[in-house]
């Protein structure tokens, strides 16, 4: 469960588990597909971009 800041019905509402479609790992960072309680589609950012780590010899 998380907070959304809802641009169409500009309302702040708990997004359940249930009204999640998706989760990636992205360049990013988390991207979370949901539904709002209004209806729309819509998409999250979360989560710490991971910076690219470089190789270390052994």
């Amino acid at each position: 469960m998380f907070d959304n800041n809802c641009q169409v019905c500009a309302t702040r509402v708990l997004i359940f588990e249930s009204q999640v479609s998706s989760v990636a790992n992205t360049a990013a960072g988390i991207e979370v597909r949901f539904t709002c309680w209004c209806g729309t589609e819509q998409t999250q950012v979360t989560g710490r971009v991971t910076r690219r780590r470089e190789p270390v010899a052994a």
